[in-house]
């Protein structure tokens, strides 16, 4: 079917239609993205350290888990996929794009090919995979995928993000988000600022902006289309390893400070990434900031959390079959934490229900 381009109000740039309903259906009815895009590599090891067999037909089993769990769909809008798992099936031949889309559960996939680190910044790396995305992406739409997602990753330290480092990664964004809109789909842009080290929620802050900033500068040059992304950002925390770690309500001030600062009014949603974060604690801090005084936010703050929804059920699977619905069921309550969490309404006397 031959697209028909628009044009988002306040912009100049032409648009699929379809890009724009999906980045508002992704940030719609409180709900929020499942982020299940793990590497091979990555979901391997999570699997070693629970002793799950790391195999392609236990890391099979493991997302025909997660894609059938029954009650997903009011609290989840879409599910970030990987290259293996979006030509996955079920055991009984359904492919796993179908499951969701019956479910639905809009399908997305994860675009970037990792990092590598930068030449002459040690300690520093920029995200690759732009060689050949326009083709990919036109692969990944006919498999059904309508948004995709990229991560850039910095890191706090001595001197740390640097300008260039800040400079290159968003300047990778911004030509995947451009590339993501010409092909029809809604681009998740992930700039994350780790929450490994030391430093404090003031450092946190000040880095976070910086990153943001570059970003939507990045974003304008290349003519993207803000009504038609989802900004997937760290939370503004005290660092892992920090001696002082900000209370919730604290977490939550500074976050929003920081995206009412950098975060244009236009951009269809924010989904917060988890990073990382105890799954509780992330549920805790994203209802504080949708219980912020104030104004009404420009923009639905919503979640893209992966481990923070997935660690307890893959903890409860550990690879047999028998713990399957139990698993599930883990997987649900954390998921409808979380939307309980974007209308503001979690409590910790959910996690005993």
């Amino acid at each position: 079917m031959e697209r028909l381009a628009m044009t988002a109000p306040g912009s100049t740039a032409a648009i699929a239609p379809e890009v724009l309903a999906t980045a508002q259906a992704l940030v719609a009815g409180d709900k929020g993205l499942l982020a299940m895009d793990e590497s091979t590599q990555t979901c391997d090891e999570r699997f070693a350290t629970v002793g799950i067999p790391q195999t392609l037909d236990a890391r099979r089993a493991y997302r025909e888990l997660i894609v059938t769990t029954p009650g997903l769909s009011p609290s989840i809008s879409g599910a970030i996929l990987y290259d293996e798992t979006i030509r996955q099936q079920t055991r009984d031949g359904t492919p796993f794009v179908e499951v969701l889309t019956d479910a639905g559960i809009i399908p997305g996939i994860k675009v970037d090919t990792g990092t590598i680190d930068m030449a002459a910044h040690p300690g520093e790396t920029v995200t690759e995979g732009l060689d050949g995305l326009g083709d990919r992406l036109a692969e990944y739409a006919a498999l059904g995928a309508c948004f995709a997602k990229w991560r850039a990753v910095l890191s706090i330290g001595d001197d740390k993000p640097s300008p260039p480092c800040i400079e290159v990664n968003a300047d990778a964004l911004a030509s995947y988000a451009a590339l993501c809109q010409a092909g029809g789909l809604v681009p998740v842009v992930e700039p994350e600022v780790l929450m490994d080290g030391p430093h404090s929620l003031e450092q946190c802050s000040e880095v976070t902006e910086n990153v943001l900033r570059a970003v939507f500068g990045a974003l304008h040059e290349r003519g993207v289309v803000l009504e038609g992304i989802i900004l997937k950002p760290n939370m503004v925390l005290s660092g892992s390893t920090c001696l002082t770690q900000a209370p919730v309500a604290e977490v939550a001030r500074a976050t929003v400070r920081c995206l009412l600062q950098t975060v244009p009014p236009a951009v269809a949603g924010v989904a917060f990434l988890s990073g990382g974060q105890p799954a509780v604690l992330a549920s805790a801090r994203l209802n504080a900031m949708n219980q912020t005084s104030g104004p009404p936010l420009p923009w639905a703050l919503s979640f893209s959390f992966g481990r923070a929804i997935q660690l307890p059920a893959l903890e409860i699977w550990h690879g047999e079959e028998a713990h399957v619905v139990a698993a599930q069921r883990a997987l649900c309550h954390r998921a409808s934490c979380n939307r309980a969490a974007r209308r503001g309404e979690y409590t910790a006397s959910m996690e005993s229900t």
